[in-house]
Parts: C-alpha cells; structure tokens; sequence
C-alpha cells in the first residue's frame, strides 16, 4: 500500500482539514502525540494527488516523483503479474524513497 502522510500540531488541524476539502480525499485523525495528520491511502489516489501536487513540492521532490512513478506501475497489474522487469523498475523507485527518506536534512537557503 501506499501511503501519503501530512502531520501537523493539532492547533493547527485547520490547515489539514482545508487540504482535505481541497483534494477530497483522505482522512483526519490525531495521535496521543499532540499531532494531527491527515492520511491518503492507495495508488490511484496518492496518483492522483502527486500529479497536482508536483509542481508545489520543494522538499520531498525526489521521493514524490519516485512514488509517483511507482504509483503508476502498481495501478497498471497487480503486482504478481508484473514483468520481470517492472518489478525491477519498482524496486529502484522503493530504493529512491528508501534512500532520501535516510539522507540527512540539508539546509534550504532561498535568495
């Protein structure tokens, strides 16, 4: 499965709700932590919501378009009738999120 996860301080769940209303989809749900996060489940819709996203996303960019790629390959076949080589496609794009998701935080400097 794949997922999307946005997480906010539950005095801010406003924001999170508005981002639902907007994409009209997933669900709000908040944690024991004091955080709110607002959860996008399956391929189709994490598809859909990266394809309008994209082009907005400055910090997660690689792992987007990785996951977006991914997305598409899972929504063609199930994953047992991938070909040998889809899976492996598959696979790098899991290794890119893995990958970037374990690099340390890099500074952003905007002029």
């Amino acid at each position: 499965m794949a997922t999307i996860c946005f997480y906010q301080d539950i005095r801010h769940e406003a924001e999170l709700c508005w981002i639902r209303n907007q994409l009209n989809i997933g669900y709000l749900s908040r944690r024991n932590d004091g955080m709110s996060e607002l959860r996008i489940n399956g391929y189709r819709q994490i598809k859909r919501v990266l394809e309008k996203l994209l082009p907005y996303i400055r910090f997660k960019r690689v792992q987007a378009r990785a996951l977006l790629r991914a997305c598409h390959i899972l929504n063609q076949k199930t994953l047992k009738n991938l070909s040998e080589s889809r899976l492996k496609k598959l696979v790098e794009f899991i290794m890119i999120i893995q990958q970037e998701k374990n690099e340390p935080k890099k500074s952003f400097i905007q002029f």
